[in-house]
């Protein structure tokens, strides 16, 4: 946690602010007290956001959310005001560390009557969600906080209501892919209406977690198209699962929704436990007690063990006008190392109203694994995010393109995503960190983490990243040399011009019955690297002279987005095992784009092996 600036405010509402627990794309989160001496975490809005009506509305269904829920295995909402000039809201803080921490650094798998008590827990605090008219949408093991009391669910950034879920309202009607890959439901993956039944989904996937440390579908790490194939289609990896939770893990797992049991069936089914937690655990979180209660004022951080940084003084006093760089009044003993030992456990309340818009790779303190300060690293910000460019062709004839998106992190770290199309395959791979200089970043090791087609792609060599402005470098690997520009990074990175459905008229002359003949393709928001472009094709079967006969080839596939630049980048056609044709032809990796003819839109494809005329879609 930082020290408050000058410019910070020492109040907003009726909190007074002790720190500044970190600052991203959407504001800024402090660490605050109530007038009461409660510990609160408060996320105010920047001011240029809040100038933006439809992003305060977004806030405030996000608030709304939280208020929703009550408190009820949750985070709760302590105060708020999002028709103010600058939107804040005040969340208290859960004395506790995260399923990803406690399962994933501290103390491995918990025993089976551990987890039965968790799927008990969280079953409560879905039911309690649920029953307030909400569907969370991204349950995972960084968004279950563990207490001496129980579980708590956190983050309803992106929470709906599910009537406006059942009615169409939902992001994934226009497209968006929401969720943690990894984590989420085949219904989430496929991009269709989302119910309650979708966290269930989703508790099955962090009960296995907790059980085996091992997400069942693999995590996004293995490649986030291979990820969501698997949750849609594969069965789960339960390898290590304790027989006597197979049968409730299983359950929740169900591919298809009404098939799993409800939240209220399993609370009515699983009894409370306790205490829940294994004796090391609970020894663990009695001890941080007693560092709390023990620890000395002297703002030396003399909690010491308790893996948290030192604290800095606060205002004067609540409602203090005093600015935030003055001297500190004097304070009382214990309470400079109680603040600091709180603070990582506050940042994971904080990061639970910041899903959506907050960056999570080093932004705030809540974005590494187990909360606490800023991601360490040697990559310079001017590096940060994705490039592209052309390797062969132009700009708007490419035949092999490439991608890099770079987050933070040390040396040797792969911190480098890259994606690689020429007209036969698409590959992606995560690079290691070798060096960076303030004009250079050199890329070393590779691994591939997905390949279309399978097992075609080999790792990329050595690169070589050289900075010529805020929005481009010069790429180099080997012999090879292009340049790439800046472009968008993240979850949602296909323009909206692309989302939706579109359609070819068939042509009448040389395609005689035209109800016969469909050619349909779908775009759906989401990352590079996932399978964002279904084509459906229908059209009569003909005999070796061309006859037309009566039965139909039907054919689907779907290709995943390699960029996202001037042009959609697509791999590969990978064919839908449900719905292809032994007369079906694939397609090579393409690039798409709009233009408007005779002021309508229309989608073009081009294939990126050969020149030649686009197929031409308009929207269904």
């Amino acid at each position: 946690m930082e020290s408050l600036n000058a410019e910070d405010p020492v109040s907003v509402g009726p909190f007074r602010l002790i720190g500044r627990l970190g600052v991203g794309g959407m504001g800024r989160v402090f660490l605050a007290r109530s007038a009461g001496g409660r510990t609160v975490a408060v996320k105010v809005v920047h001011a240029e956001l809040a100038a933006q009506e439809e992003f305060r509305r977004r806030f405030a269904r996000e608030v709304a959310a939280l208020e929703r829920v009550g408190g009820a295995g949750t985070a709760p909402v302590l105060g708020s005001d999002t028709t103010a000039d600058s939107p804040w809201v005040a969340i208290g803080y859960v004395p506790g560390p995260s399923l990803r921490t406690v399962v994933g650094d501290e103390f491995g798998p918990l025993p089976p009557a551990t987890v039965r008590a968790l799927a008990s827990g969280l079953a409560r605090a879905l039911d309690h969600i649920h029953a307030a008219g909400l569907v969370h949408r991204d349950l995972k093991p960084s968004n279950v906080l563990l207490t001496v009391d129980g579980p708590r669910i956190i983050d309803f950034g992106i929470a709906r209501a599910v009537d406006h879920v059942a009615d169409g309202g939902d992001l994934t009607t226009t497209g968006a892919v929401v969720g943690s890959p990894g984590y989420m439901s085949p219904e989430q993956v496929r991009g269709d209406q989302v119910s309650p039944a979708s966290d269930v989904f989703c508790l099955g996937s962090v009960l296995a977690y907790a059980a085996t440390g091992r997400a069942p579908f693999g995590t996004a790490d293995s490649g986030v198209h291979a990820t969501m194939f698997r949750i849609a289609h594969d069965e789960p990896d339960l390898t290590g699962l304790p027989p006597e939770l197979s049968g409730l893990i299983r359950a929740c797992l169900a591919k298809d929704p009404a098939a799993r049991p409800t939240a209220t069936e399993i609370v009515e089914t699983l009894p409370v436990a306790d205490p829940w937690l294994p004796a090391d655990v609970l020894a663990r979180l009695g001890r941080h007690a007693a560092q709390l209660l023990e620890a000395e004022g002297s703002g030396s951080g003399s909690g010491s063990g308790t893996g948290v940084s030192e604290t800095p003084p606060p205002p004067s006093g609540p409602g203090s006008t005093v600015p935030a760089s003055a001297a500190p009044a004097p304070r009382r003993r214990g309470r400079t190392a109680l603040l600091a030992a709180v603070t990582a456990l506050v940042v994971a309340a904080a990061a639970g109203v910041a899903y959506t818009y907050w960056p999570r790779g080093g932004d705030t303190a809540g974005g590494g694994k187990g909360g606490g300060a800023r991601t360490a690293g040697i990559v310079p910000a001017a590096f940060l995010g994705a490039w592209e460019g052309v390797l062969k062709g132009s700009a708007n004839a490419p035949y092999e393109t490439s991608r890099i998106e770079i987050t933070q992190g040390p040396a040797g770290a792969k911190a480098a995503v890259y994606t690689h199309v020429t007209g036969e395959e698409l590959c992606i791979g995560r690079a290691s960190l070798i060096s960076a200089t303030d004009g250079e970043l050199v890329l070393g090791e590779a691994e591939i983490t997905a390949s279309v087609p399978a097992r075609r792609c080999t790792p990329a060599a050595r690169q070589t990243l050289t900075l010529r402005s805020t929005d481009v470098v010069e790429w180099g690997s080997g012999v090879a040399r292009a340049t790439f520009q800046r472009v968008k990074a993240g979850a949602n990175v296909v323009p909206a011009a692309y989302v939706g459905t579109w359609k070819q008229a068939p042509d009448t002359i040389t395609q005689p019955e035209p109800d016969r003949w469909s050619y349909r393709v779908t775009i759906t928001q989401g990352p590079v690297g996932a399978p964002l472009v279904r084509y459906e094709q229908s059209y009569p079967r003909a005999d070796a002279e061309g006859n037309y006969l009566s039965d139909d080839v039907d054919c689907a596939s779907t290709a995943v987005v390699g960029g996202a630049g001037t042009l959609l980048v697509i791999g590969p056609e990978t064919r839908d095992p449900d719905t292809w044709d032994p007369d079906c032809a694939e397609n090579g990796s393409g690039n798409l784009r709009i233009v408007r003819y005779k002021g309508q839109e229309r989608l073009q494809v081009y294939g990126m092996s050969a020149d030649g005329e686009p197929a031409e879609f308009v929207r269904d």
